[in-house]
């Protein structure tokens, strides 16, 4: 979830108790005061009646009765019931409606002079009233039904105003959320786009004191400091190359022509020789360094090119028969009739003989028998695969999951002098190209490495 829609939601949420927390607090102190309102309309009229029937000698029931009937204040649906200290009834309003009452609710009325409650939609008020020494009872019950009605209403609009309220806060807090953050997306969209080769680009910076023009100014900063040290650890690889090579040159030089001399004894021409293989070993380790650290993904597909794998291959193989005579290799092209086969990719030509001089010298160094087999062949998604076999000791599981890191040689290689990074940098290489390469065990003491390129 995007911290927008998080923001947003909280909000949302937030505002969505709160308000509910006010309509439910309105609701109930509404229905508080319509009950205690509606209490003391009951009461009014049970006191008036009870001093109507007991006070004024000159009215009987019936004048009472009538007087009922024709109040301005009529309360609906209303009930009286009149009773002396003897609990005897002494008036009944003529409503048709009825009290539910019993001598127990008398009694507890002369202990606590007053009680009011509810029976369905009904409200009963119950009071004690004490004239000239004589107590008298009077039960009232009505339906408030104005109050009722406005109170259904006041839920009514609470809940809709809720509703609406809720709704329009999600998608207006949404939407502010998404404009106040849109210099974040902005920034987002930057930085995603910047490659090794924009690190000297800055973002833009606004006149705000906020927090993400804060964090800009921080990532402009930062891209300053990663644009320096990448430029000096290209000057670095690119001098320490250059510098290296020269005493290798010479090295070299003076190498052959000791092994010109025929003077030196046996020992000394393997001497010689092993110290010769190393001085190459070494030369194209620096070569591949320096060719790598002129190019990173974004500009090796700059320069990318349609180029035949085979020439590529084939250049690889006179690469290593200059310090291998012995080598061979068994080419095959697989042809299927229903796929025509392409020979072109896209990339770099000096890179991807890199990545065969690689895989053909460990074909090469590590086998049984200095020979290689390798077969292209087009698969059914046109790719193009390639894979360079072996005879030799194979990769136990362990090497295999670490068989493209740094410096990592296998138990086969004891005997072989190796650097450790060759299948690493054939592996960067063909990531440029966004090719894959993997190691499989098809057969017993059979390596093969396999590479596939996507048209």
């Amino acid at each position: 979830m995007t911290l927008k829609r998080r923001i947003a939601i909280n909000i949302a949420v937030a505002f969505s108790i709160l308000f509910g927390l006010a309509a439910f607090i309105i609701f109930y102190s509404f229905s508080s005061f319509r009950r205690e309102e509606f209490r003391q309309r009951l009461e009014e009229k049970a006191l008036t009646t009870a001093k109507l029937l007991v006070e004024v000698k000159e009215i009987d029931n019936q004048i009472l009765k009538l007087v009922d009937q024709n109040t301005i204040n009529k309360l609906y649906n209303e009930k009286t019931l009149v009773f002396d200290q003897n609990f005897k009834l002494l008036y009944s309003s003529i409503d048709d409606a009825t009290i539910s009452w019993n001598v127990e609710d008398l009694k507890h009325l002369k202990r606590e002079k007053s009680f009011f409650r509810s029976e369905g939609e009904k409200d009963v008020l119950g009071i004690y009233y004490d004239f000239e020494k004589a107590d008298y009872y009077i039960l009232l019950s009505a339906e408030d039904k104005y109050g009722i009605n406005k109170l259904d209403f006041l839920l009514f609009t609470l809940v809709v105003t809720f509703l609406a309220g809720t709704i329009l806060v999600w998608f207006s807090t949404y939407f502010f959320i998404e404009r106040l953050l849109k210099p974040l997306d902005n920034f987002q969209k930057q930085i995603t786009n910047i490659s090794v080769n924009q690190l000297d680009i800055q973002l833009e910076e606004t006149k705000h004191n906020d927090e993400i023009n804060l964090l800009t100014k921080a990532f402009n900063i930062m891209l300053a400091r990663i644009e320096k040290a990448f430029q000096n650890q290209r000057e670095f690889t690119s001098n320490a190359s250059h510098e290296i090579r020269t005493p290798l040159a010479r090295i070299t030089f003076k190498v052959q022509n000791l092994l010109q001399n025929p003077e030196h004894s046996p020992e000394t021409i393997t001497s010689l020789k092993s110290i010769n293989d190393n001085v190459h070993q070494l030369s194209d380790l620096v070569n591949s360094l320096l060719l790598l650290s002129k190019f990173n993904k974004e500009d090796a597909q700059k320069r990318f090119e349609k180029i035949r794998i085979d020439e590529v291959i084939f250049s690889a193989n006179e690469q290593i028969k200059k310090s291998n005579p012995q080598f061979f290799l068994n080419f095959e092209i697989i042809d299927h009739e229903s796929l025509e086969l392409s020979m072109e990719v896209y990339g770099v030509r000096s890179l991807l003989e890199i990545v065969f001089i690689n895989l053909l010298k460990n074909a090469c160094l590590y086998s049984t028998t200095p020979q290689a087999q390798i077969t292209i062949e087009q698969t059914a998604l046109h790719q193009l695969q390639i894979k360079i076999s072996n005879q030799g000791d194979t990769l136990s599981t362990t090497e295999q999951e670490k068989l493209f890191q740094p410096f990592m040689r296998g138990q086969n290689a004891n005997k072989a002098n190796g650097s450790g990074l060759g299948l690493r940098l054939s592996k960067r290489i063909l990531d440029y190209h966004s090719a894959s390469i993997e190691y499989s065990i098809e057969e017993p003491n059979t390596n093969i490495f396999t590479i596939i390129f996507s048209n």
